[in-house]
């Protein structure tokens, strides 16, 4: 069995509702309103490192200061994340970042409009516009800056469920082409890729997300960060 067989079997397996329920994607699952997914969903993968089950009970909790209306809170800054942490996160960081999110909303339109097709250069106009307001500066190295040559795992997480569409992913963002996603580059991710002959580089970078990104193009020009899903889940 080849490797484009190997992970799209993988993906075809694991493309299923039950990985859902056990996936910090099942956090923005529980909302039906657009604003409501991408700001769960956001703030989700911000808090996506680490083990699973504590990433979906942190989020939850997040959620639930959020009194499970993250749109509405955000815009009417109701909530109380006094005391809030997980890892190097805190209530600090977490406050600020509800801040850039109704800057976001109420100045430029929602976070759909900070991204279109040139996935790379959105990136690094997201990053800037996101911390364009007064700061902790500490509370920058909880969300990549690509720029520097960060593997932006957590954000390329974040586009994978906005743009596409499947069992697992959203698809609420259909200005983007599911074409020109990046890997989100996580440890395991990379090693695997590395078994595979998918990634050369030792450094979990951003030219290591290139290099797998444009392995993966060749499998499925057309959708070609679904083996996301594929190299999470593999064990060989």
């Amino acid at each position: 069995m080849n490797i484009k067989q190997k992970l799209d079997e993988s993906y075809i397996k694991n493309n299923t509702i039950d990985f859902v329920k056990s996936d910090p994607i099942s956090i923005p699952h529980n909302f039906s309103k657009k604003e409501d997914i991408e700001i769960s969903a956001f703030l989700t993968s911000i808090l996506a490192f680490g083990r699973r089950n504590i990433i979906i009970n942190k989020s939850n909790e997040l959620m639930n200061r959020l009194s499970c209306q993250p749109y509405n809170s955000v815009m009417n800054m109701n909530y109380d994340i006094v005391g809030f942490k997980h890892r190097t996160i805190n209530d600090e960081d977490i406050l600020y970042y509800l801040q850039s999110l109704k800057n976001i909303y109420i100045n430029y339109g929602g976070l759909q409009e900070l991204f279109d097709n040139d996935i790379e250069k959105s990136l690094i106009d997201f990053w800037k516009i996101f911390f364009s307001l007064p700061h902790n500066k500490r509370s920058e190295r909880n969300i990549s800056n690509i720029e520097v040559g960060s593997a932006g795992k957590r954000l390329n997480m974040f586009l994978r469920w906005m743009v596409r569409k499947d069992n697992i992913d959203f698809g609420i963002w259909n200005h983007i082409n599911k074409s020109n996603l990046f890997i989100p580059l996580d440890v395991h991710v990379a090693n695997m890729s590395r078994i595979l002959d998918l990634l050369t580089r030792k450094q979990n970078d951003w030219k290591s997300v290139i290099e797998i990104t444009n392995h993966l193009r060749i499998f499925d020009k057309n959708d070609p960060i679904k083996y996301d899903i594929s190299l999470f889940n593999l064990d060989l």
